[in-house]
């Protein structure tokens, strides 16, 4: 059987997984970013989520989609985009009539799927305040996880540097508050 040049995947490239809102392919991924397909079908939404290792840009390239990142919320039409910062919480909504297509581009030192922290799920997958009990984003058992979400032995855990406000606040973190409480 001869092989076409639309059955061979791009590098990095992987097959569509489907999601209960639609699904994602992942179109491609290197040092340090990686870019996917997300599909979101009418009557949709993923789940209100954070990620502590990576920031997001999404393009709208079919459809139309309603996104909220941290309090504020638009529509986004084709050829629209939106910065999603790291650590802020984010979500896409497709209120329909048709699928809305989105290339998203991750950037960050990890990128792995289970730096995922969701508030609020439609189908069930959130935890309160933290990642989905014990499982993964496809719903598998997650491995054992360091303090920081990052899977023990990962050579690809990001750096350790504490650098701008986060420097700043270190100190602090670990002060008492006015009721003697440890603040984390």
């Amino acid at each position: 059987m001869k092989t076409r040049a639309t059955d061979v995947l791009p590098r990095g490239a992987t097959a569509f997984e489907k999601r209960p809102w639609g699904g994602f392919q992942t179109l491609e991924e290197g040092e340090g970013y990686k870019v996917k397909r997300l599909v979101v079908e009418p009557g949709h939404r993923l789940s209100l989520q954070r990620h502590r290792h990576r920031a997001e840009h999404w393009v709208v390239v079919e459809g139309s989609a309603h996104v909220c990142v941290g309090s504020a919320r638009r529509r986004l039409r084709s050829r629209q985009s939106v910065s999603v910062p790291r650590g802020a919480w984010h979500r896409i909504e497709n209120p329909g009539p048709g699928t809305a297509v989105i290339i998203e581009v991750q950037y960050g030192g990890y990128l792995g799927e289970d730096d995922i922290v969701r508030r609020d799920d439609d189908y069930g997958r959130a935890a309160a305040g933290g990642p989905a009990a014990g499982a993964t984003p496809a719903g598998r058992s997650a491995p054992a996880a360091s303090p920081r979400g990052v899977r023990r032995g990962d050579s690809r855990r990001p750096p350790q540097r504490r650098t701008g406000r986060a420097a700043r606040y270190s100190v602090t973190r670990r002060a008492s508050g006015p009721s003697g409480a440890t603040a984390r």
